[in-house]
C-alpha cells in the first residue's frame, strides 16, 4: 500500500514545494515594487524616456537601443534607491500614516539593513549604468539621490521649503533623459529641467492638499503656509501659469535644438489652460476633492506634454 501511495506522496511534496518557491517569489516581488515604489519610478522613469527621445538625432546623436536599456535600468534603479532610503530614514514616521503604515519598512516586511542593502545594490547598480552612457548623466543621477535623501526628505518635518528643494531631483529625469542622448547638458536640457520643476509645485501641494490630514500625523510641512489656505491656492494658480510659460518656451526659438511647431505649442497651451482651471477651481473650493482631481490633471498634464514633444518631432 505503501509503495502504491509513495509516488503520489512525492508529487504532492514536489507541487507544494514549487508552490511555496512561486509564492516566495511573487511576495519578494511585492516587497520589491513597494520599496522603490513602482509605479512612482515607471512615471518618474517615462520622463527619462521622453527627454532621450527628444534628445536623439539621427546625424549627430543616434538613437542607441542599449544606451536606452541602460537608461531605463539605471534611471529605475537611482529612483528606486531613493525611495528606498526614504522609507529606511522616515520608517518611523511612515507607520503613523495610514497611508505609508504597510511600507515594507514599518510594517517588518523588510528589516532596516535588508532595505538599506536594497537601496545601496539599487545605487551602484544605477550610477555604474549611467556612468557607462556618460559620466555626466551618472553626475546628475547620484546628484538627484544626494538631494532627494540628504536635503528634502529630512527638510519635510522642517519647513515647508522642502517642497522647493524636493523640486530639484524631481525635475532632473526629463533632462536626464536629453544628457543620456547628447553628453550635454545646454539650454534644451536646462528648458526640460525648467518645465517639471515648476510643475512639481503644483503637483506636490495638490498632495499636500488632500492628505493634509496623514501628513499632519507625522509633522510633515507640505504646504507653502502650512495650510490649506487662499495663499496656498493663490501660489498654485502662480506657480501653474509659470509652468505653461516655461512650457511654451520651445515655440520661441531661443532654446537651441528643443523647439516645437506652433501646432503643438497651441496644443500645449491648451493642456496649460486645463490644468489651470483645476488650479482655479481648488481656488474657490479648496477641498481635499479638488485638490486631488487637480493632483490627477497634473498628472496627464506632465504626461501629455511630453507625448506631444515627441510627436511633434518626428512628423514634422
Amino acid at each position: 500500500m505503501i509503495c502504491i501511495f509513495a509516488p503520489l506522496y512525492n508529487e504532492m511534496k514536489t507541487a507544494l514545494s514549487t508552490a511555496e518557491n512561486t509564492f516566495s517569489l511573487r511576495a519578494a516581488f511585492t516587497v520589491f515594487t513597494e520599496i522603490t515604489k513602482a509605479r512612482l519610478a515607471v512615471s518618474v522613469l517615462f520622463s527619462s524616456i521622453a527627454g532621450y527621445l527628444l534628445g536623439v538625432d539621427g546625424e549627430y546623436y543616434p538613437f542607441q537601443w542599449d544606451v536606452l536599456l541602460m537608461l531605463c535600468i539605471g534611471g529605475y534603479c537611482m529612483v528606486g534607491a531613493s525611495n528606498a532610503y526614504n522609507q529606511v530614514i522616515e520608517r518611523d514616521l511612515d507607520i503613523l500614516m495610514d497611508r505609508t503604515k504597510n511600507r515594507p519598512v514599518p510594517s517588518g516586511k523588510l528589516t532596516v539593513n535588508q532595505a538599506l542593502a536594497i537601496a545601496i545594490v539599487l545605487t551602484i547598480i544605477g550610477v555604474v549604468l549611467l556612468y557607462i552612457i556618460n559620466p555626466m548623466s551618472a553626475m546628475f543621477g547620484a546628484i538627484s539621490i544626494f538631494l532627494y535623501t540628504s536635503l528634502y526628505t529630512p527638510l519635510k518635518t522642517v519647513t515647508p521649503l522642502s517642497v522647493f528643494v524636493g523640486a530639484f531631483p524631481g525635475a532632473i529625469p526629463f533632462m536626464l533623459g536629453w544628457v543620456a542622448a547628447t553628453n550635454d547638458f545646454g539650454i534644451e536640457a536646462g528648458s526640460l529641467f525648467l518645465i517639471q520643476f515648476f510643475w512639481q509645485f503644483p503637483h506636490f501641494w495638490a498632495i499636500g492638499w488632500f492628505l493634509y490630514n496623514d501628513y499632519e500625523k507625522a509633522g510633515f510641512f507640505m504646504l507653502p503656509t502650512g495650510k490649506k489656505d487662499k495663499s496656498t491656492s493663490l501660489q498654485i494658480i502662480l506657480y501653474t501659469i509659470w509652468m505653461i510659460i516655461a512650457s511654451l518656451l520651445p515655440s520661441l526659438g531661443y532654446t537651441g535644438r528643443l523647439y516645437i511647431t506652433p501646432v503643438a505649442a497651441v496644443i500645449v497651451f491648451l493642456l496649460g489652460l486645463w490644468m489651470l482651471f483645476y488650479a482655479f477651481k481648488l481656488y474657490k473650493l479648496r477641498t481635499p476633492k479638488a485638490a486631488r482631481t487637480l493632483m490627477l490633471v497634473s498628472v496627464s498634464y506632465i504626461t501629455l506634454l511630453q507625448l506631444v514633444y515627441i510627436i511633434d518631432k518626428f512628423i514634422r
